[in-house]
């Protein structure tokens, strides 16, 4: 049997309800978060090395662009925590449902901005 529904190809003409877009963001923060821990640990092994270069890093840690990375990382996972926990809840049947989806996305990008402008504000 052959199909005969329209098939849409171009991404930019598809409307996409709020909770697809925390959902794609939060694999995208996973992503980050991913790629973030390797800065990280690189910086703790780096800062536990030697004095040395406990004090590089110091340094580093002043440069406009090393605070902006470590925002988006520390913003990525703060992101991605809070997706997390929404996705936690739906698994134990709390907003699960059609409705409450967008309510869900909606809390989960509300409490990630105040989180990531708090860390901009602690970094800054």
């Amino acid at each position: 049997m052959k199909d005969k529904r329209p098939v849409n190809l171009d991404i930019s003409t598809i409307s996409l309800p709020l909770a697809a877009y925390t959902s794609i963001l939060h694999r995208i923060s996973g992503i980050i978060v991913f790629v973030g821990i390797a800065i990280l640990l690189w910086m703790f092994d780096m800062s536990l090395a030697s004095e040395d270069g406990f004090n590089q890093l110091k340094e580093l840690g002043d440069a406009f662009i090393f605070k902006l990375v470590l925002w988006g990382i520390l913003s990525a996972l703060a992101y991605h925590m809070v997706a997390g926990v929404k996705h936690l809840l739906m698994d134990s049947g709390i907003g699960e449902t059609k409705e409450a989806a967008p309510l869900g996305a909606t809390i989960t990008i509300v409490v990630s901005l105040v989180l990531i402008i708090a860390l901009g504000v602690w970094i800054w």
